[in-house]
Formats: structure tokens, C-alpha cells, sequence
């Protein structure tokens, strides 16, 4: 199906005031209307596709791993050390990276993002980010982290970043993760290699100081906010209140469940109770909200196509109950379970079977059925198989909190 309209939901995008209003559908793009047509009565609604900014898809498995009871770590290294001496990694490594990949694709799908950057090299996940149910961005130049000791991912840090201006991509890379010397001299390696600048995505940057903060706001780089990894880890976070004042780009990230939260939904519930506590006042839903559209979209270089629901853009759509009156205090308390429909590049991905008639009325090749909050869901691709098959190869009966259902 080439075409259709959701009318009489309640749109949300961007800073444009929500309203009442139909989305149509044609090909992978927004258009104004189109045919057939779905009536939400005023009772859901619709955002665009939520962008997770970072996770590593690889590693997103539970239990998490974290320093020992009462300490936290100085850098990400330990942490690495103790994750892999971990029940957890050896449990994890009975499957293989398909299905590390695809768990994790179902991952992003189940709370609605329709976008995400996978932080490992092109040449470990290029053949195996095009077979995932979502968009994983390929189009990105990285690095590990601008210190002594980082993994050393890519061609080199100015190679990399060389990379993405000329392509107008993103260059992504930890930076500040951590309290020793060169950790909290992120912003000076990159200023010395003369890279620091708006293609710049910086994750966690907890250890940046108020110049630092300045020196990012004017260079016109982003930051991914990782709050639950950044607690779970180093018991602090980022400035963050102090970024948002500066006028930083801010998006948020969930890291892996190795250390992150179940999901975005979480992470952003998470972020905003952690902020209450830093600071002892209220962070508006609104911008959480942009934080994981139109800013990620941005940071991701992909404003002009995706990030908010203009006529023109590709249509990715996340449609959800309405349970409160305020839009963006709905998306900030949407479970799971919550999610109506979700549509990557005008395709439906994942929804209730009221909206079947989007794919010709009944399940296509391609698709299966399963039970999400007591309700019979459409979803691309096969995620019941996928977590039967997980089980056996685990040996026991796993439960992944971010699968929002139990196979049949």
C-alpha cells in the first residue's frame, strides 16, 4: 500500500502549537492527505518516530553490570573489565550477534523509536544494520573517545571527523566519560586537533566543566544525555541544567541495557526525576520531548528528512493513547504497552490490528501476530521466534525487559 490518512488524531511536532488535525501518508513521505483513511476519534496521538541518539546494539542484554556495591568507577575502562569477567557476558555470549542485533532492534521498536545509532565501527554492523526492523544510521563518522586508552575505532579521530563534515554526517564519540586527567580533558583534545564543531555528537560528558559547557554551546555541538548508565556507573551525571542554559543542542541516549535503561520511554521518565533531584525543579515534558525528535534529528545531520511531521519528510509516525490531556506529559508517561502504531518511512512496522487495513487488511509475508497489554499486535518480522529461540540457546526461560510480551 502506497497511501493512507490518520485523521481526527491529535498532532504533535516540533515547536507548532499540537491540534486536532489528519497526517496522510504517500510512499515513504508526509503528504496532506491521502487514501484510506484511519479515524482516531481525538483519542491518540501522533508524534513523529522518537530518535535514540546512542546505544550499542551488541550489548544490550540484563542483568546490567556495575562497579561493586557502595564504589563507582573513575573511567569506562573497569567497567569493561568487570563486564566481561561477568555471569552476564558469558551468559550473553550463548547468542550470537544476529540475535544480539535483532533483540535489539526490537528493543528501539517496542518503544516507539524509529531511529538510532548503533556506536560500533561500520565494518563490525554495515551488513547487519539494513536487516533490523528500524532505521540504524550508517551514515556517521566515530570514534571510541578521544583518550590514550580508547578502543581505537575507525581511521583515526581527525580521519573520522574529515569524514563526516565533507558527507554532512554526524561525528560521534564518548567524551568526559570518567574523572582522570585526560577524561576531563575531552574538549582540549579536540580542540587541539581543531575538530571541535557542529558535526560534533558528544556522549556523556560528565566530567565537562562550565567552560567546557560554553565552549561546546558555541561550536554548535550536541551532547547525548545517558542519565540511568551515568548514575548506574559514576553515581553523576552531566551538567545538564547548566547545557540547557548554555543553548547546547541536548539529545538523549539510552546506552546499552548493560548498563542503561530498559528503553527511551524509561530513559526519558528516568532523566526527569533525575533532574528533579539535582536541581529540586521540574524539567518540562516538552523538552524531552524535542530532545528525542527534532534535536536528535539534528544531531544526527537529518533535520531536513526526519525529527518532526512536515509535509515532505519521511513518515516516520508513533501513535500513542490518549491518557492525559497534555501531549507531551502523555508521551513522558507512555509505557510500552501504550503504543498504538508505530511507522518507519511511511511503512507500518508495529500496531494494533485496527490498523491492518494500512497493509491491505490482513497480516503480510513478512509479519507476525503477538500479545502486547492483552492486545493482539501486528509487528514486522518474527520477535516471538526470535525470543523462543534466545531462551533455548540461553537454557532457561530469560526475561528481557524490553520485550513487552511472552511468546506463545
Amino acid at each position: 500500500m502506497s497511501g493512507f490518512t490518520l485523521q481526527n488524531g491529535i498532532i504533535v511536532s516540533g515547536d507548532r502549537e499540537p491540534g486536532r488535525g489528519s497526517l496522510g501518508v504517500s510512499e515513504q513521505t508526509i503528504v496532506s492527505e491521502a487514501s484510506p483513511a484511519i479515524d482516531l476519534k481525538e483519542q491518540s496521538f501522533i508524534y513523529p518516530g522518537l530518535i535514540n541518539t546512542h546505544d550499542h546494539l551488541q550489548g544490550n542484554y540484563r542483568p546490567p553490570v556495575g562497579p561493586p556495591q557502595g564504589t563507582y568507577y573513575l573511567t569506562w575502562l573497569p567497567w569493561d573489565n568487570d563486564l566481561k569477567a561477568s555471569d552476564t557476558f558469558k551468559e550473553r555470549s550463548r547468542l550470537n550477534r544476529e540475535d544480539l542485533y535483532a533483540l535489539s532492534g526490537y528493543k528501539c521498536l517496542f518503544s516507539g523509536v524509529t531511529t538510532v545509532n548503533d556506536h560500533f565501527p561500520q565494518k563490525f554492523n554495515a551488513k547487519i544494520l539494513p536487516t533490523l526492523p528500524i532505521r540504524a544510521i550508517l551514515e556517521y563518522g566515530l570514534a571510541h573517545e578521544a583518550s590514550s586508552y580508547d578502543l581505537k575505532w575507525g581511521d583515526g579521530v581527525a580521519i573520522e571527523h574529515e569524514r563526516a563534515v565533507k558527507n554532512n554526517w554526524p561525528f560521534i564519540t564518548h567524551l568526559s566519560e570518567g574523572f582522570d586527567e585526560e577524561a576531563m580533558n575531552g574538549i582540549g583534545c579536540l580542540e587541539k586537533l581543531r575538530i571541535l564543531d557542529n558535526h560534533c555528537l558528544l556522549i556523556h560528558c560528565i566530567a565537562f566543566s562550565d567552560a567546557d559547557i560554553e565552549k561546546v554551546a558555541k561550536a554548535g555541538a550536541s551532547v547525548s544525555w545517558c542519565g540511568f548508565s551515568n548514575m548506574f556507573m559514576f553515581n553523576v551525571t552531566c551538567k545538564i541544567r547548566k547545557m540547557l542554559e548554555a543553548g547546547v543542542n541536548v539529545t538523549i541516549g539510552t546506552d546499552s541495557s548493560a548498563t542503561g535503561s530498559a528503553n527511551l520511554l524509561e530513559e526519558m521518565r528516568y532523566d526527569r526525576e533525575l533532574y528533579r533531584r539535582l536541581y529540586g525543579e521540574d524539567l518540562p515534558a516538552k523538552t524531552f520531548f524535542k530532545m528525542c525528535t527534532i534535536n536528535a534529528a539534528r544531531a544526527f545531520w537529518l533535520d531536513k528528512k526526519t525529527g518532526t511531521l512536515d509535509t515532505g519528510k519521511l513518515a516516520d509516525i508513533l501513535v500513542i493513547r490518549g491518557e492525559t490531556t497534555d501531549p507531551y506529559e502523555n508521551l513522558l508517561a507512555a509505557r510500552m504497552e501504550d503504543i498504538e502504531l508505530l511507522v518507519l518511512a511511511g511503512k507500518p512496522i508495529y500496531g494494533e490490528l485496527r490498523f491492518l487495513d494500512l497493509l491491505g487488511g490482513k497480516i503480510p509475508r513478512g509479519y507476525t501476530q503477538i500479545t502486547v497489554g492483552k492486545r493482539p499486535m501486528f509487528v514486522k518480522g518474527d520477535p516471538a521466534g526470535l525470543y523462543k529461540s534466545c531462551r533455548e540457546k540461553i537454557g532457561f526461560k530469560k526475561t528481557l525487559d524490553f520485550l513487552p510480551f511472552e511468546p506463545e
